[in-house]
């Protein structure tokens, strides 16, 4: 059995807030309760959007929090990442592509690929010709495969995040059809879960801020983050059957300040 943390969207900053959020608080109270509470998995995903706008200040600090981590953690690029200075103060496995931050977790039993969905200068996705001929090749392994990534390929009936979905979503599900087990997703701060193309997906909610439900209507000009309070998935992994469980690691209130 594989037994996995996944966190996603801290958007982390060296210093200042998010609105009225701490997120070095938030963060934090995620790697303490996961720490106390979940030592034995085998490893934690960050499914990006990892820092704010100071590239070299918020990867120097937030590394320094990831270590605290008493598990190996495998992080992702999303839309407010910069692969400069990821690669410049996070640690990635061997086998990471040269030109993206794209690599593979091989556990024995089932791999794990982590996608690189960034498309500068944009919140939406991209999956260009080279990321999907690495995944290709990934997808000839005979081991069950599960995909972490930042962009969801298709539309969620969430209209503000589905207008920064992956670009190339039709074509990324034609490729993996019928060869990944299951979808994990990033990037619309808010849990959902179903089927595409027959193929099992789960969305989560952020360590940072959620997004409020579509209704009432809301915008990016009108968006007021919901209030929620933050989780994490605990996944277990085990002869082709995975079970996702959604862990509240602290109040709403934790890291919100006036």
């Amino acid at each position: 059995m594989t037994k996995i943390i996944w966190m996603t969207d801290p958007h982390f900053q060296n210093e200042g807030m998010v609105g009225d959020l701490n997120p070095r608080t938030r963060l934090k109270a995620a790697i303490d309760h996961m720490n106390t509470h979940h030592a034995n998995a085998d490893f934690m995903v960050l499914t990006g959007d990892l820092v704010g706008d100071d590239i070299e200040g918020d990867y120097t600090l937030l590394a320094t929090y990831l270590a605290q981590s008493k598990i190996p953690v495998y992080p992702l690029v999303g839309n407010n990442d910069d692969r400069a200075g990821f690669r410049a103060h996070l640690s990635l496995p061997d086998g990471t592509m040269d030109d993206f931050i794209q690599y593979s977790i091989d556990t024995g039993e089932a791999q794990f690929l982590c996608l690189d969905t960034h498309m500068i200068g944009s919140h939406a996705g991209q999956f260009c010709a080279a990321r999907q001929a690495w995944l290709t090749d990934k997808l000839s392994s005979d081991k069950p495969t599960y995909i972490f990534m930042h962009h969801p390929p298709m539309d969620l009936h969430l209209p503000p995040q589905d207008a920064i979905k992956l670009q190339e979503g039709d074509t990324f599900l034609d490729l993996i059809h019928g060869n990944v087990q299951h979808l994990f997703i990033g990037h619309v701060h808010r849990l959902t879960c179903g089927t595409v193309r027959g193929t099992p997906f789960a969305t989560l909610g952020a360590l940072s801020f959620q997004a409020p439900a579509p209704r009432p209507v809301w915008d990016w000009d009108s968006f007021v983050p919901a209030h929620e309070a933050p989780h994490y998935g605990v996944l277990y992994v085990e002869n082709g059957n995975t079970t996702l469980q959604h862990t509240q690691f602290c109040a709403y209130d934790v890291g919100i300040e006036s």
